[in-house]
């Protein structure tokens, strides 16, 4: 059974990678409303990812 954190925490990585790509603001020292919340959700889902590993 696939691992359903992993496969959103890697979706979310995409997710996160295809707006950098073509966002100035978020290239920059400050991330647009949108980016933020995009990296937000990365770093929230890689966060508990990171934490299910480490209890295992």
């Amino acid at each position: 059974m696939p691992d359903d954190l992993h496969a959103r925490y890697m979706q979310a990585t995409a997710t996160w990678r295809a707006h950098l790509k073509d966002c100035r603001p978020c290239q920059g020292s400050q991330c647009c409303p949108a980016g933020a919340q995009l990296f937000e959700r990365f770093t929230r889902l890689q966060d508990a990812y990171h934490q299910r590993l480490r209890r295992r």
